[in-house]
C-alpha cells in the first residue's frame, strides 16, 4: 500500500466539501475519481498534495511517515507531503514569461536546489518523453493547449514525485487535443507510476485504472474495479450518473 487516508474532512466555511473519506492508494496502481460537479473530485485531490490543508483525517504512507490533521501539520511535514506527489492542473498553470524548458526546470532548480546541468538534462529528456523536443524553447502563447497540458505533466514530473495527481487534465482542451494527453498519460501507466486521475472520460478511465470512485455529495458512494463500478454499479447514485453522462 502507497498511502492510506482515514477520516479525511474538509470544509469551507460552513460548508463541509468532504465528509470523512477513507481512501487507499495501492502502489504503481491508478485510481480514478469521477462524479458530478461539486461533488468534492478536486478538493481531495488538492488535499492529497496539501495544496488544501484538511481539517481532519490521517495520512499513512508506505515508508511508515504518518500525518495526523487533528493538529496542524508542521512547514516540514507540509514540504515532505508536497514534495512526494507531482499536480497536474485542469487549467495548465505555466509560467506564461518562460519557455517550456524554464517551465520544466523550475521547480527542481529552484526548490530542490539540484544542480543545473543534472536539471537540463532532466527537463529534456522530459519534454522528449512527451512528445515536445522540438518545443522547448518555445512560450506556453506558442503552444496548443494539448502542448501546454503536456508541458505540465513534464513539468509534474520533473520533481521525481512518487505519486501523480492530475485534475480533469484534458477538460480545458478541444476535443481533437484530447488524445495526445490521454497517450502520455497511459504510457506513465504502462510504466508503473502511481496516479490519482480526476476524469470525466469514461472510457479513459475503463482503460487505465485498477479502481474507479465514484464521489458525490463530499462522500464516496462507490469505489471498486472500473469493470464493476462503470459496466455494474451497485448504488443507484452511481447508476443514475452514468446514465445521464452516456446517454445524455
Amino acid at each position: 500500500m502507497f498511502l492510506t487516508v482515514e477520516g479525511l474532512t474538509k470544509a469551507f466555511g460552513e460548508l463541509e466539501v468532504l465528509k470523512d473519506i477513507d481512501l487507499e492508494i495501492e502502489k504503481g496502481n491508478i485510481l480514478t475519481i469521477i462524479g458530478p460537479s461539486g461533488s468534492g473530485k478536486t478538493t481531495l485531490l488538492r488535499c492529497l498534495n496539501v495544496l488544501e490543508m484538511p481539517n481532519k483525517g490521517k495520512f499513512a504512507f508506505h515508508d511508515g511517515v504518518q500525518v495526523d490533521f487533528g493538529k496542524e501539520p508542521s512547514k516540514k511535514e507540509v514540504t515532505s507531503l508536497r514534495r512526494r506527489s507531482g499536480m497536474v492542473f485542469q487549467s495548465y498553470n505555466l509560467f506564461p514569461h518562460k519557455t517550456a524548458l524554464e517551465n520544466v526546470t523550475e521547480g527542481p532548480l529552484i526548490v530542490q536546489k539540484r544542480p543545473k546541468s543534472e536539471v537540463l538534462a532532466l527537463a529534456e529528456n522530459l519534454l522528449d518523453k512527451v512528445g515536445l523536443a522540438d518545443k522547448m524553447n518555445l512560450y506556453p502563447h506558442q503552444l496548443s493547449g494539448g502542448q501546454q497540458q503536456r508541458v505540465g505533466i513534464a513539468r509534474a514530473l520533473a520533481i521525481e514525485p512518487e505519486l501523480m495527481l492530475f485534475d480533469e487534465p484534458t477538460s480545458a482542451l478541444d476535443p481533437e487535443l484530447v488524445g495526445e494527453v490521454l497517450k502520455v498519460i497511459k504510457d506513465l501507466a504502462n510504466e508503473g507510476w502511481t496516479m490519482v486521475i480526476v476524469t470525466h472520460e469514461l472510457k479513459f478511465a475503463e482503460q487505465v485504472s485498477n479502481q474507479v470512485i465514484f464521489m458525490d455529495e463530499g462522500q464516496i458512494v462507490e469505489q471498486g474495479p472500473p469493470e464493476a463500478v462503470l459496466k455494474s454499479p451497485k448504488e443507484k447514485r452511481t447508476q443514475q450518473f452514468l446514465e445521464r453522462i452516456l446517454n445524455p
